[in-house]
């Protein structure tokens, strides 16, 4: 059957120029559509106040000015608890989270995806069944877990649940079945335990999922502000979130610098993404190869 395919002539996709200029165009307007709420963001953070009310609001700044940025660094000087004390417990808890849940889902997917043994279709199922669950359904048994453990008002209580987050492990168990078993095999008989094999074949070849996962939990932890507040009650503790959400709660005069804010919060998870970016929509290595 392979033979009789390769004999036959492939068709190819011809596209005249006018239908490929009519893509382009479209395409190229619905990513400036997409764009526009980034653009205002950055544009909403260098308008004087007079700008920010003015009705109606117009999209792009006149007057541009650094203002909203000089009345954060402001505020923040007359903070009791140190503003680098926020940056370090937000980068802390996003950056151990994300390596330790990409490390967990990973080791706990191998095994699921290569390895038959006795109930792994129950424990992939409830897998799958836990990603339907809503967060406000996990929230009290979660907090019941982390004070049975004597980990609220620590870092571990928004630390360890990011280690079991379900996605990872659904997604490094859906890429590491497209890895070919014969090539697992040919490892094992060149003298390669599990463990060289998982480090030395799996985990490059699924390099992109690793990578996609890794922009989606730090993404999950640069933002926890509503789930830390449940667990984590000391001033000293606290991560950028919380602490910037409590400038718009100072009235209505703090209202530019809230706008600067959101630009500050948005662009450490962008340049996270445009980092990894080359790596997530490349496609996988063994996407060509058959048993």
């Amino acid at each position: 059957m392979n033979q009789l395919r390769m004999l036959l002539p492939r068709k190819r996709l011809n596209r005249s120029l006018p239908v490929t200029i009519m893509l382009s165009v479209f395409i190229g307007a619905v990513a400036a559509f997409m764009g526009l709420p980034l653009l205002f963001i950055i544009s909403n953070a260098f308008k004087p106040m007079d700008e920010i009310f003015l009705f109606p609001p117009r999209f792009f700044v006149r007057n541009p000015t650094l203002d909203n940025f000089y009345d954060l660094v402001l505020i923040f000087s007359n903070s009791w608890v140190p503003f680098s004390r926020y940056i370090f417990n937000t980068f802390f808890i996003a950056i151990i989270g994300t390596a330790g849940h990409v490390l967990l889902a990973s080791a706990a997917a191998y095994p699921l995806a290569k390895i038959k043994f006795r109930g792994s279709a129950v424990l992939f199922s409830m897998v799958v069944l836990s990603l339907m669950f809503s967060p406000h359904v996990t929230a009290i048994p979660n907090y019941m877990t982390m004070s049975w453990l004597g980990l609220i008002n620590h870092y571990g209580a928004l630390i360890i649940p990011a280690f079991g987050y379900s996605l990872g492990l659904y997604l490094m168990k859906q890429f590491m079945e497209q890895i070919p078993d014969a090539l697992l095999e040919a490892a094992k008989i060149d003298g390669a335990g599990e463990y060289r094999v998982f480090w030395s074949i799996v985990m490059p070849t699924v390099k992109p999922a690793w990578l996609t996962l890794i922009i989606f939990s730090f993404q999950q932890l640069w933002t926890v502000n509503a789930t830390a507040q449940k667990f984590i009650y000391s001033e000293q503790l606290k991560t950028m979130d919380y602490a910037f959400s409590q400038i718009l709660a100072g009235g209505i005069s703090r209202t530019g610098a809230f706008a600067a804010v959101t630009l500050l919060m948005m662009l450490v998870p962008i340049i996270v993404f445009i980092v990894t970016q080359s790596n997530v929509i490349q496609t996988m290595s063994t996407s060509g190869m058959k048993e």
